[in-house]
């Protein structure tokens, strides 16, 4: 009989943890009647703005999503490295040639770590830039249109997973490779991957007026994992820091044979010297073929060209370029403080947070104080840079943001949970529960000197009981915390697009002063734009037909069209005219296997038709944009291909 109370008792209290823990119906009435007003925090009146902006990436969806801080509201998705269906992107004539790469047109890819653009030392929300990890890519978003108008291939790279961060001026965009490989690509046997597999370290330049990149450099590395990075600031400025694992250059069941080494090493970068050697000569052009693809906003259309070679500089070869800086174990995380002073290095393996010291670094290298090297760069000794240690802060340790006040906040993975600590007595002195095991935390301005310091972000891998169940797979969350006091206080959590990742935030009236609301149609140059019904035409070159149409409320013109054939390609370009703010038009045809356009006031798309069965073929504005929006209609006419029927087309015409 004792042992049936004492399972009953058990089997009890095994009930009190899961109802405390889930989301249930009882715990979220508690939870409101005694809570504090988180809610009140997190609500945005209607027609009130939210205060930030948050930038959060979209993993394996390619994209870039854009919500408002504190409300959790998502106002936008940025197709970056995928099609998108609603705005057209990669479905247009225009923007295909955005997602072209050496491999050929690639409309997919795993999108990590966006980061804003700065001004001594500053987010100044002029662009993001954001990663593509599988074909390796860097992505410029424009915050003016908050569209995607750059995309930059990274040769000599696989697996582009430490980027893309930001100098303080927006000097370089970096890219570091995930995996090593063979540079150049060449066949060889994997088992022969120590000493002969390569990384490569790509730094992007930006021009300060026009944002346009160059794939400036590339430095050649040891055959390590290149996994994150982060820029020097303030003092540390002209340096870049890369956290590595598997310094064991294994190749083959990678979680036990990559995780040998009690230290692996965060690799400080000396960009400044890079570009002293490469005034010097130093550095040598290899071939290397890559996409560079651009955007152009005044002919509304896309190019790419293909890149055949790079500027290499090799680490090995290079005194002063490159120092390694041990760290335990395993090392995820690579970030900086505000001041440039602090390099923490979180690994993931190691219950405690190495964090090393740019002063006591310059001191060893001065000194000369080093253990030892590999393949040639030299290896700090670990005594002679380490600032401080947080002991036992938390298991799993990925990803540390800083507010501004100094102090650290850090996920930590397996214990699910976000821990503040103090700079320089490196003591915790806060944490918070994530639900559930988290991954990278943002706070608005984290990366640079001026963090703002009211929230922290924290994106979370797992979900499972905290929202409504939509089958086997549920969607991933962002948990948002009040910092501006001593404690840490969770306001909320939402659902996210994709599997975030990394985020960038800043402030909400940074970005609003130049957002763009139309396009000026007199400053339109697509070589297909038509500004005037009246310059509306269809003209046939052999099987290839161009349309010149426009559109605005709430008619096209033209609006009938003859004397297409079976095996014709139509290339339909649409210029909308309107010249009033969020009056976009959309257009779809049947049999069109593209997407609807979506296409903006007084900007220009082209859809590609190709029509295979004779009939009268409608079309339509797809966008409701006025009160007589399902009036807005026309039709094509398609007859066989032996057809003479000559091209003809009207508006409001017997």
């Amino acid at each position: 009989m004792k042992k049936i109370i004492h399972l009953i008792t058990a089997f009890a209290f095994l009930g009190m943890l899961i109802s405390c823990g889930n989301n249930s119906q009882n715990s979220k009435k508690k939870q409101g009647a005694l809570g504090s007003n988180a809610a009140e925090k997190v609500y945005v009146a209607p027609g009130e703005y939210d205060e930030y902006y948050a930038f959060i990436s979209g993993g394996f969806s390619g994209q870039l999503s854009v919500y408002g801080l504190p409300s959790g509201r998502l106002f936008k998705v940025i197709p970056v490295f995928s099609q998108d269906a609603e705005k057209a992107w990669g479905y247009n004539e225009e923007t295909k040639p955005m997602l072209n790469t050496s491999h050929g047109f690639v409309p997919w890819d795993d999108a990590h770590h966006p980061d804003i653009s700065q001004t001594n030392g500053v987010v100044d929300g002029r662009w993001v830039f954001i990663n593509g990890n599988n074909t390796p890519r860097i992505a410029k978003i424009d915050l003016t249109t908050f569209e995607t108008t750059e995309i930059i291939e990274i040769p000599n790279s696989a697996g582009n997973h430490s980027s893309s961060f930001v100098t303080e001026n927006t000097e370089y965009v970096v890219a570091g490779t995930r995996f090593s490989v063979p540079i150049p690509q060449r066949d060889m046997p994997i088992k022969e991957y120590k000493g002969n597999f390569k990384g490569s370290l790509s730094f992007i330049s930006v021009d300060p007026e026009d944002g346009g990149m160059d794939l400036k450099f590339q430095i050649m590395m040891p055959g390590f994992d290149y996994d994150l990075a982060h820029p020097g600031r303030g003092a540390s400025h002209g340096w870049f820091f890369f956290s590595t694992y598997n310094t064991e250059e294994a190749s083959t069941l990678m979680e036990v044979n990559a995780s040998q080494n009690d230290k692996d090493f965060i690799a400080a970068v000396n960009w400044k010297k890079a570009e002293e050697y490469i005034k010097a000569g130093k550095g040598k052009m290899m071939p290397a073929k890559y996409a560079h693809n651009v955007y152009n906003e005044k002919t509304h259309t896309a190019t790419s060209t293909m890149k055949d070679e790079v500027l290499m500089l090799d680490a090995s070869e290079l005194p002063g370029l490159v120092y390694l800086l041990p760290t335990p174990k395993s090392p995820h995380g690579c970030d900086v403080d505000p001041s440039g002073e602090y390099i923490v290095g979180n690994g993931k393996l190691s219950a405690n947070l190495t964090i090393h010291s740019f002063t006591k670094m310059l001191a060893a290298i001065e000194a000369k104080k080093f253990d030892g090297e590999a393949y040639g760069i030299p290896i700090l000794k670990f005594e002679d840079v380490l600032a401080g240690v947080v002991d036992q802060a938390g298991l799993g340790p990925l990803h540390t943001e800083f507010d501004g006040k100094g102090n650290a906040y850090t996920t930590f993975f397996i214990s699910s949970e976000v821990v503040k600590w103090k700079l320089g007595t490196w003591e915790v002195v806060d944490r918070q529960p994530c639900y559930y095991s988290v991954g990278h935390l943002m706070i608005p301005g984290g990366n640079s000197r001026e963090p703002f310091g009211d929230y922290v972000l924290a994106m979370n891998k797992i979900t499972k009981d905290r929202y409504l169940p939509t089958g086997p797979e549920v969607t991933q969350s962002a948990q948002l915390y009040d910092i501006s006091g001593d404690k840490m206080e969770l306001l909320l959590d939402f659902p996210t697009v994709g599997e975030p990742h990394y985020a960038a935030g800043i402030r909400a009236d940074i970005v609003m002063k130049n957002s763009k609301k139309i396009f000026k149609l007199e400053e339109n140059e697509h070589p297909f734009a038509v500004k005037t019904e009246a310059d509306t035409k269809v003209i046939r070159d052999g099987n290839v037909v161009h349309v010149y149409m426009t559109m605005i409320r709430s008619h096209f013109a033209p609006d009938n069209i003859e004397g297409i054939k079976v095996g014709d390609k139509v290339y339909f370009h649409v210029t909308n005219l309107e010249q009033d703010y969020d009056v976009p038009h959309g257009v779809s045809m049947i049999g069109a296997n593209t997407s609807e356009l979506l296409i903006m006031p007084g900007q220009t798309e082209t859809f590609l038709w190709e029509p295979k069965q004779v009939g009268v073929w409608p079309f339509y504005c797809t966008d409701f944009c006025s009160a007589l929006h399902q009036e807005m209609q026309g039709y094509v006419r398609v007859s066989p291909a032996s057809s003479t029927l000559p091209l003809s087309w009207s508006l409001g015409e017997d």
